[in-house]
């Protein structure tokens, strides 16, 4: 797909690969809305890409809030404008506590945040199609030995946070697995991707002497936007659906990933809890 004349949302794009996804597709003549939490954080970003000659604007999302979720899909649906690619990209690990509407932080945020934004998009997303939803999960999502369904509902009972967050990257291979199975409806298709180990603001939240350790071997920002920009726009990925990359390649993703039932309950769970039912 080519993003020249296309218009693409991106979550967390003010730092890390989230801006240099941004700023490759402005490059490129897409139209991208940068959704963040910080108009002022993101504001150098913005600078960047319209001081190239791109076209940037900047939708206030706060992902570990469910009504802030709302009121982002509904600013961008009173545009008007068509959305050809939703790059689910923000993301953080070991934040500890819970989210706005008392949910794991870790999952509220990198799954259920995104889910609604997703669901609520998905209109725009089939009036515009062909149209893509691109998914940043992680290899730490084969590490993840199932989802403790009462966890959820609970602030972080690890020290790290990465049990947490490898069950959080599971969701979003099992939400992009389930898209695929018609929940996204015709002319939509879904990417789930591993965009390395990257050393971003990911990490923010993982305590020392944690933090320090485990980024010193990660990619740079703009190695990690290489897959994210591959599902975004690669041509030949138009007649692929939920499929799961590294490394610009298609991988199989973990086994406890490809199960259905999982799939299909994740779904009716989070579309019950963005609701405020008890599934």
């Amino acid at each position: 797909m080519d993003p020249k004349g296309r218009h693409f949302l991106i979550t967390g794009a003010n730092t890390g690969i989230g801006r240099v996804t941004a700023e490759v597709l402005a490059q490129r003549g897409g139209h991208v809305t940068l959704a963040c939490r910080s108009e002022e954080k993101t504001r150098p970003a913005l600078e960047a890409i319209s001081g190239a000659g791109g076209d940037a604007h900047f939708l206030p999302l706060d992902l570990g809030d469910l009504a802030s979720v709302r009121r982002c899909a509904e600013a961008y649906l009173a545009t008007g404008q068509p959305l050809h690619g939703l790059i689910n990209n923000a993301g953080l690990a070991g934040a500890g506590g819970a989210t706005h509407d008392g949910f794991e932080k870790t999952f509220g945020t990198n799954h259920l945040g995104h889910f609604l934004l997703t669901t609520l998009l998905l209109p725009r997303l089939r009036e515009s199609a062909p149209a893509r939803i691109v998914n940043v999960a992680s290899i730490a999502h084969y590490k993840a030995k199932g989802i403790d369904w009462e966890a959820l509902r609970r602030p972080q009972r690890s020290t790290t946070g990465l049990p947490e967050y490898e069950v959080s990257k599971l969701c979003n291979v099992l939400f992009t697995r389930e898209l695929a199975r018609g929940r996204a409806g015709a002319g939509v298709t879904s990417y789930a991707l591993h965009p390395g180990v990257i050393a971003s603001d990911v990490w923010r939240k993982v305590p020392w002497p944690v933090r320090p350790v485990i980024k010193l071997f990660m990619k740079s920002n703009e190695e990690g936007a290489k897959t994210t920009l591959h599902c975004a726009t690669a041509p030949e990925l138009a007649s692929h659906d939920g499929r799961y990359y590294d490394d610009c390649q298609e991988r199989p993703p973990s086994p406890l990933a490809d199960d259905a039932a999982l799939a299909r309950t994740l779904w009716e769970k989070s579309e019950a809890w963005v609701q405020g039912r008890t599934p």
